[in-house]
Parts: structure tokens; sequence; C-alpha cells
């Protein structure tokens, strides 16, 4: 249930700020805004205030602004275009950019916000030398051998390790090798075999291949100054965008498969996982995620805010509006490969999370 509840609570909050941010910059440039919705039809709830409808919908998976002008792909693409000045239409290239892409640049404001907060509550992290373990990432192999956040790793492939460096020597190494990890819990001494996954990791410039299990250092917290909880929130949302642009770069190369991808399912158990950690963990974690979901809604493709700019960017330099079968049957072929790819990464949670012989199981 916790995990239910918390994945309802990221998701909302990340989308609320999300299409708040739409729906801020559409009133900036005079648009009107018919529709303000939580969540995707049917309609659980809904308030109409002035001109705009709000709801709360019953499916949890994202939300929608909808604004005069543009085109209803739900409606078949039928224009109801008068060529009123509230219309998303009448306005020029850059208000139509800046409303489209306001939902991501609200996205990393979230961010900022959560990560000044919390450092002005808990201080600068610094990663501990202990060999204790301050996260275990699903589905690979610590997590699959049922290693925990707070175990201390007391040895690596029979030989004893006191640091987490000495930690990292034992196991990059080892690629895909099966290796044996001595650990501590709660005073008690116990050990497991599991086998490393193969990993590619750039060290200045050059990739190489290392061995990992899955795990991460435990962080201390000092105590932050002025400057370091003002600077935080940049540095913490800038730090996640290089991540994520770093592992997009890495799937276009072919470094990454899109089965390293997580979805919905793998996102509802670390919301859980996050929750039962504390508040920190928590509200970092929904940081984390409003900044992926902020960057990969700037992707060019159809259907997303980022596919719109792209349109939006052509029709500015060819100085014409494509028509609107063009642009129905672009977000129609966006909006089948985004399921697909949705559907594939929902699979790969699964398997992930619960395990491939759970699902054979189910057959």
């Amino acid at each position: 249930m916790l995990t239910i509840l918390s994945f309802i609570v990221v998701l909302g909050i990340i989308v609320f700020f999300h299409e708040l941010g739409h729906f801020l910059a559409a009133k900036s440039v005079g648009i009107r805004v018919e529709q303000f919705s939580l969540g995707y039809p049917p309609k659980m709830i809904s308030v109409k205030y002035g001109e705009t409808d709000y709801r709360i919908s019953w499916i949890p998976l994202g939300g929608y602004t909808k604004m005069s002008g543009m085109i209803d792909e739900s409606d078949g693409g039928k224009s109801t275009l008068t060529g009123a000045p509230w219309e998303f239409a009448s306005k020029n290239p850059l208000q139509k950019l800046w409303v489209i892409v306001a939902g991501v640049l609200m996205n990393f404001v979230l961010a900022m916000l959560l990560y000044t907060g919390i450092t002005a509550v808990k201080g600068i992290p610094e990663p501990s030398s202990a060999a204790f373990i301050g996260g275990v990432a699903p589905g690979m192999p610590a997590d699959m051998a049922g290693l925990q956040v707070g175990d201390c790793i007391t040895g690596i492939g029979g030989e004893a390790v006191g640091t987490w460096d000495e930690l990292i020597d034992g196991i990059h190494p080892r690629v895909e090798e099966e290796i044996l990890v001595s650990y501590e819990r709660e005073g008690k001494a116990a050990h497991v075999t599991l086998t490393t996954k193969r990993h590619e990791i750039e060290v200045n410039g050059e990739w190489q291949e290392v061995g990992l299990i899955g795990i991460s250092a435990r962080f201390d917290f000092r105590p932050a100054t002025v400057e370091e909880v003002l600077l935080s929130g940049v540095v913490g949302t800038v730090r996640v965008i290089g991540l994520v642009g770093g592992s997009i770069k890495m799937l276009v190369t072919g470094r990454a498969s899109v089965k390293d991808l997580g979805g919905p399912v793998l996102i509802a158990k670390m919301s859980g996982d996050s929750a039962r950690e504390g508040a920190a963990h928590f509200l970092s974690f929904i940081a984390f995620i409003s900044v992926n979901i902020g960057c990969l809604n700037l992707l060019p493709i159809p259907a997303l805010d980022g596919g719109h700019a792209v349109i939006i960017l052509g029709e500015a330099i060819i100085r014409r509006e494509l028509p609107t079968k063009i642009k129905l049957g672009l977000q129609y072929a966006g909006m089948l490969f985004l399921m697909c790819l949705i559907l594939f990464i929902v699979w790969n949670d699964v398997q992930r999370v619960f395990g491939l012989e759970w699902i054979k199981g189910l057959f």
C-alpha cells in the first residue's frame, strides 16, 4: 500500500508542477486555458473557475493543460480556430515556444527547490569512507541477492575490505564473474555469492568495462553554509541533467540498451523504497524523477513537448503552418511509438522487479 500511495504522490507532484508551468506560461501571454487536469480521463471530479475547468481524473499517469486554439487529437483534430487573440495559434513562435517548454522548466524548478530545502535542513552529503551500503539499485545483483541499505561489506572474494575504496577495487576488475560477498547486518556476519554485471564507465575520456553489483556508498552530512544552500539546488539539478544526458548518449551510441531503462513499475518500487528511508530520501527521489521527466519531455518526438517545439521552429523557418493532417499524423505516430516503448519498458520492469521465474509461473 505504501508503494502505491508513494507512487501516486510522486507522479502527482511532478505532473502538477509540469502542467502548472504550461498553465502559467499560457496565462502570461494571454492564452485561455480551457481545462487543467491531473490524471487522464475519465474525469473524477471537476470545478469550473473563471474560464478554466479544473479536474482530477482517474488515470494517475500524467495530466494535461488544454488551451484554446490547439489541435485536439482526441477529437480527430477538428479545428475550432476563430482567430481570436487568446488562442494558442494566434501567438508568435517565441510565445508558443515559451508555453511549450515551460512545463519542463517547472520540472527543473521543482528539483531545485527540493534540493535546496534538503540541503538547508540536512546539510551537505559527503561519501563515507566506510564500506557501508547507502543504496541498492533495484534488479541489480546486490538487490537480487538480498543485500540491504545499512549492511557493512567486510569481504570481497575472500579478501577482507575495510573501506569503500577497497570494496570498489575488489568489485570493478571482476566483470561478469561470480564473487563471494561477506557482510555484517545488525552485528551478525553473513555472506552471499553473486555474479557481477558488465557495465561501461567513462574515465578521462576513455570507456572502461567494469563489474558492478548495484550498490552505492553511504553519505554522511555536515552543516551547509548559506552559499552552499543557495547553490545546492542548481548544482543538484545540473548534475542529474548530466546523468540523463550521459544515459541518452550511451543509448544512442549503443553502449547501453533500452532494457536498462526504468518505467512506471520500477519508479513505483523505488518510490516505496525511498519513502521507507525517510523524508529526505523521498524528496530527493521526487527531484531526481522530476529532472528525468523534464529531460525526456524535451526529446524531439511528436506528442512530447520537444516534438511540439520542433514543429513550432519548423513553421517559423518556412513561415507558414503545417497542414492539420500532417500535424495529426506526426502526433499519432509519436503516440504509437511512445505506447510501444512504454509497454516494452513495463515488461522489462516486471521482469527486473519480480523476476522472470515469477512471470513464467503465471502461465
